[in-house]
């Protein structure tokens, strides 16, 4: 968790990160790895320190940025199976609160993340450039969200809310579903035409 001043650096970094991940994520991707391994890393060093300890909070953010940058990059598949089971996470809970309105239960984001895992090694460049695309996307909006002044976003961009990585309940933001969806849908365009084209 980082101090409100730290807001607006950090939603710039997720705009950034999110963007770079969207349109160019296959080609970039252990960059992509690095970068989310920050995030990641950064996210829950942070949360451990005191919320008076400014100093504390950011060399630990930034010590656990550059510890979580180096796991990523170096478990490359692992890195993948993570893209696979986090999206699987990610469409089981979309998908259970249309229907329930409710956080879907363990079992089923556990199935779904596994189901996840295991495609996206079976069929690795199109999951690569599809969870790139979509989690882009997806840390593009937050970002976004957070520098327009969006609390819950903004909470997200500084890792108040450090175990939410999936922020906007679909029941309740509709258009911010629907606006990553279509980012993530041109962003999977982009990198398929242009960033991600098949070896002759």
């Amino acid at each position: 968790m980082l101090p409100h001043a730290y807001e607006a650096p950090a939603a710039i970094v997720l705009v950034l990160g999110g963007a770079l991940a969207c349109f160019a994520g296959y080609r970039l991707f252990r960059v992509v790895l690095a970068i989310y391994g920050f995030i990641v890393g950064a996210m829950l060093a942070s949360s451990v320190m005191g919320i008076t300890n400014t100093l504390g909070m950011v060399v630990a953010a930034l010590i656990g940025g550059l510890v979580g940058a180096l796991i990523f990059v170096f478990a490359y598949f692992v890195g993948i199976a993570l893209v696979g089971a986090g999206l699987g996470a990610l469409a089981a809970h979309l998908a259970w609160s249309q229907f329930a309105h409710v956080d879907p239960p363990a079992a089923a984001v556990i199935v779904c993340a596994v189901v996840g895992a295991v495609g996206a090694m079976l069929v690795q460049r199109y999951v690569i450039v599809i969870g790139t695309a979509f989690g882009g996307a997806w840390t593009l909006m937050v970002g976004g969200l957070a520098l327009t002044g969006d609390q819950l976003a903004g909470r997200v961009a500084r890792g108040a809310e450090v175990w939410i990585f999936y922020p906007f309940p679909a029941q309740s933001r509709r258009w911010v579903v629907l606006g990553w969806l279509a980012l993530g849908v041109f962003g999977t365009v982009v990198q398929l035409a242009v960033t991600a084209p098949r070896k002759r």
